[in-house]
């Protein structure tokens, strides 16, 4: 019984967008808690905000064009 055998080579290249991510994220978590008061839970706040931050973009946008 000869048995084929076949190599299967897959390449992951998500590391770029994986920086990028984070830096987004962490832009996003200075900018959101440096407009808070300081506060633990305002900080944990501004923290799960740079989570979303994306929504709100879409939605601010979507609002400024009157949809």
């Amino acid at each position: 019984m000869a048995e084929s055998r076949r190599r299967v080579q897959v390449v992951e290249s998500n590391g770029t967008w994986g920086v990028f991510f984070l830096l987004a994220y962490v832009g996003a978590a200075i900018y959101f808690i440096s407009h808070s008061d300081g506060s633990f839970w305002a900080v944990v706040l501004g923290l799960l905000q740079a989570m979303v931050w994306p929504a709100y973009a879409i939605y601010h946008g979507l609002a400024l064009l009157g949809a």
